[in-house]
């Protein structure tokens, strides 16, 4: 994008919560004040000044005058100020470095601030010290601050009004602040559009008269067409969180920039086909499902997090289909889920549930009957992925001989053996514990043919799925003694909070742990999962990245230097790549990295280009046969 031209607006920035996050004065009252025995109390009345002042609730020269009365300050004071605004410069700010740098002509910083603790802010981020507009401290012979100076417009009721008068700026000109006294430019007619920055701060009544809303300076650019450092505002970008999941997610989006709605609960389809319009990323647990039918709704959708293990709750081929890249968490909860399983496993062999029942209603019952020891015992698994796998290495640890069932090859550890067939498995296991995934393949994979097959007596888990299990069948297993002691985690049919009731044939039968769902979900789990899935949403949103998607071809990155990345989403049919070399030929459009993957439904090219290209390019690009999504990123 290139820079501002002779015929660009000139751009008034305000200072305190807008170039930077906090209300300069303010903070120096809390520094001077550090000592003071009513610091809390005299920096709470200046704060409200500052606020009443910048929503226009009050005079803002009489405003200014009682918080510089209530002031306290020394020039050494405003030296540690200004050490601590430098650490508080607006974050889309420090992004646009390069803006202000090179188009600093047109810019001017126009404050009610003061020029003492500014200018040694500003001019650090290219802004012309000439250029900045506030107000001044007088001083007495110590340092100490005894008043400002009252010839300075600014220091006066629309002062900024007189002070753009005085500039006698040719052209538009365009405010950017946060305060009432910045909306009172373009009221006065001496600005042509009034941008309400809300990156720090909103207050209601600057919004309501603003011409535009800007989020961020990237906002304003983009707005305006001017060169930015992000290709497209994250704060227009909408992340839509379900099912409470960990604050870590949140935090990391909103640290980002991106527009972030949290909600504790799960959506049904209806819900969801409304909530998703306009969504950008979307992250789930377990309980919301993404059919193909709430995808038809989802019109600005790239990408899903999925919050746990399995993907079954999203039609994976739909999102593939419409350029949406699916990630999940594949081994973050392993280890809660491996720890369920050994104490639940313990528990039902022991026999402990029923007896500490009984405990709770005052009976003594000190026998061994129906209590074993897990050395020694035969367990079967089925399934032997990440959680099989890590079981199989500590119920080893524990003396128990190890056998899996998995329809995939896979490399055993230890001493675990594969049998040939779940018949087999379920034939020979003391203890069965499932570890499969929620393809549609495994519903009811145990029914009442494979508890039949089981030892009498056996130990029953099932911590993967809910429908892999007919329930029915477990329940009159349990109730035959066939099965002497079952730990159930899903359901096929599971409540989405935790106001609603659950139901099941499972409750009340003996020596049957049930629990709500709960395999992955201890605090170290849902942290590392609530750091993990945002940080390759984020790869793929920042840099295309894909490594880690469940239905996109896998493609990693390097990160992006000194050039423009197209990142183009097509349906897997020959010749793409062939006519978007052609675009790059007929156009000189210089390629300084190209890359190309591929999966069953479709291609994914993404081509690092030189900064040096047309609208008319990207128009070509994007009209190529069988593109289904295409971005840019810088």
């Amino acid at each position: 994008m290139s820079t501002l031209t002779l015929t660009s607006p000139y751009i008034i920035i305000d200072f305190d919560s807008t170039f930077t996050k906090v209300e300069g004065l303010d903070e120096l009252a809390a520094i001077a004040l550090a000592n003071n025995p009513e610091r809390e109390k005299i920096v709470g009345q200046i704060r409200n000044l500052t606020d009443k002042g910048m929503s226009g609730e009050m005079s803002f020269a009489e405003g200014l005058r009682q918080r510089i009365d209530l002031l306290s300050g020394n020039r050494s004071h405003i030296e540690e100020l200004i050490s601590f605004l430098r650490t508080k410069v607006s974050d889309s700010f420090l992004r646009n470095k390069q803006f202000l740098s090179e188009n600093t002509d047109q810019i001017y910083i126009v404050s009610s601030g003061f020029k003492e603790f500014i200018v040694p802010v500003a001019t650090e981020l290219g802004i012309r010290a000439d250029h900045v507009f506030a107000n001044e401290f007088l001083f007495d012979e110590e340092g100490n601050i005894v008043g400002i100076d009252t010839d300075n417009v600014l220091s006066t009721d629309g002062g900024k009004i007189k002070l753009l008068e005085n500039l006698k700026l040719e052209g538009e000109v365009y405010v950017i602040g946060d305060g009432y006294t910045d909306y009172q430019m373009k009221e006065s007619g001496l600005a042509d559009r009034f941008y309400a920055f809300t990156e720090n701060v909103e207050r209601e009544k600057v919004v309501a008269v603003a011409d535009h809303i800007a989020t961020s300076l990237d906002d304003f650019l983009f707005d305006n067409k001017l060169m930015r450092s992000q290709s497209y505002p994250k704060s227009r970008i909408k992340v839509l969180l379900l099912e409470n999941v960990h604050p870590a997610a949140l935090k990391a989006f909103e640290e980002e920039g991106f527009n972030v709605e949290f909600v504790k609960g799960a959506l049904d389809e209806d819900e969801l086909c409304e909530r998703i319009k306009d969504v950008s990323i979307i992250g789930i647990r377990s309980k919301t499902n993404i059919t193909k039918k709430v995808l038809e709704h989802a019109n600005k959708l790239m990408a899903i997090g999925a919050f746990c293990i399995g993907t079954n709750q999203i039609d994976l081929d739909e999102a593939a289909k419409r350029g949406i890249a699916v990630f999940n968490a594949p081994y973050s909860n392993t280890r809660s889920v491996v720890e369920l399983a050994i104490g639940e496993m313990i528990l039902l062999i022991r026999n402990i549930v029923p007896k500490s029942n009984m405990m709770h209603e005052g009976k003594w019952d000190k026998s061994a009957n129906g209590s074993f020891e897990v050395r020694g015992k035969k367990l079967g698994m089925v399934g032997y992925g990440s959680i099989g796998t890590q079981l199989s290495v500590v119920a080893e640890a524990m003396g128990m001989e190890v056998f899996f069932y998995d329809e995939i090859e896979k490399l055993s550890l230890g001493n675990a053996r594969k049998v040939s067939t779940l018949d087999e498995l379920l034939s020979i296991s003391d203890v069965i514990s499932l570890h499969v995934d929620g393809r549609k393949e495994n519903t009811n994979i145990i029914g009442k043919r494979e508890f039949d097959l089981m030892k009498d007596g056996v130990i029953f888990m099932n911590l993967s799925r809910g429908h892999v299990v007919d329930i029915k069948a477990l329940a009159e297993a349990i109730k035959s003694g066939k099965v002497a002691g079952a730990g159930v985690d899903v359901f096929p049919k599971e409540p989405k909070t935790n106001k609603e009731a659950f139901e099941s044939e499972l409750i009340g039968l003996p020596n049957v742990i049930l629990t709500p769902h709960i395999g992955g979900s201890t605090e170290e789990a849902q942290e590392n999962i609530g750091h993990f899935v945002p940080a390759k949403l984020l790869e793929f949103m920042n840099n295309g990245s894909s490594y880690g998607s469940v239905n996109f071809p896998e493609v990693q990155l390097p990160k992006l230097k000194d050039s423009h990345r197209l990142l183009h989403i097509h349906a897997n049919v020959p010749g793409v790549l062939a006519k978007l070399n052609r675009i790059f030929a007929d156009t000189n459009v210089n390629i300084t990295g190209q890359y190309l993957k591929t999966n069953e439904h479709i291609g994914y090219v993404i081509v690092d280009i030189s900064k040096k290209y047309t609208e008319e390019f990207i128009q070509m690009v994007k009209e190529v046969d069988g593109t289904i999504r295409f971005r840019m990123l810088y």
